[in-house]
């Protein structure tokens, strides 16, 4: 079953013990349900956990074109690569620069700038036709517009709940005190899910350098 909305704040409600939302109602929640998933998205981007993590489609870049628009759900670039349109193999990274520079044209956009959602190259592009990937870290959650909108991963569903309680408590309920027992709650669910993404990474095989493989290298034993 997805995780919606509405599930994240029933379950809210019943710990503020409303069950019925008779005084927390989807309408009134979904606001403080919207900060408990920005504030979940920013801790998960900033963990970097593998569900931020994404591979984007392939972009055309026309010849003489110097950047790329409208990459709205890109947070942060891990790595862009580039390869001429129409080859089939892998793409090669692209070194990376603070600001956007000018070079003569070649065959290669040569580097990438990160302007705030938006890609930018050599001021001159490239004089053939080039196919782009990126790397990046993207937003985990969007924001919600009403009880039926679709959350996403079901992990998420006791961070929220608790978060979106806790938030309620404190700004509509005006209780501190149980406002700062659900926002501990919250906190130890978000752990758990961070815990749990990193016990995933370290099964990622990292092939290692042999050891002495320098000094076979250089024919030494």
């Amino acid at each position: 079953m997805p995780l919606t909305a509405g599930l994240v704040m029933n379950s809210a409600a019943a710990l503020l013990n409303d069950v019925f939302k008779t005084d927390f109602t989807y309408a009134i929640q979904t606001p403080y349900l919207n900060m408990a998933i920005s504030e979940l998205t920013e801790s998960l981007e900033e963990s970097n956990v593998p569900i931020t993590n994404e591979v984007s489609v392939i972009y055309p870049i026309p010849v003489g074109t110097n950047k790329l628009s409208n990459l709205d759900t890109i947070t942060e670039i891990q790595e862009l690569g580039e390869r001429t349109a129409g080859r089939t193999d892998a793409f090669v990274p692209l070194p990376r620069k603070e600001l956007v520079e000018s070079y003569p044209v070649s065959s290669s956009l040569l580097f990438w700038a990160w302007y705030g959602k938006e890609v930018r190259f050599n001021t001159n592009g490239a004089n053939t036709p080039i196919e782009v990937q990126i790397k990046h870290i993207k937003h985990a959650f969007i924001p919600v517009a009403d009880e039926n909108s679709v959350i996403g991963s079901p992990e998420a569903h006791t961070y929220l709940s608790y978060k979106t309680a806790a938030l309620c408590a404190l700004f509509i309920g005006e209780n501190p005190t149980r406002a700062a027992i659900l926002d501990a709650q919250a906190e130890r669910a978000l752990e758990r899910i961070i815990t749990i993404s990193n016990k995933g990474k370290q099964q990622i095989m990292t092939r290692h350098r042999p050891f002495r493989a320098s000094y076979k290298i250089g024919g030494g034993y």
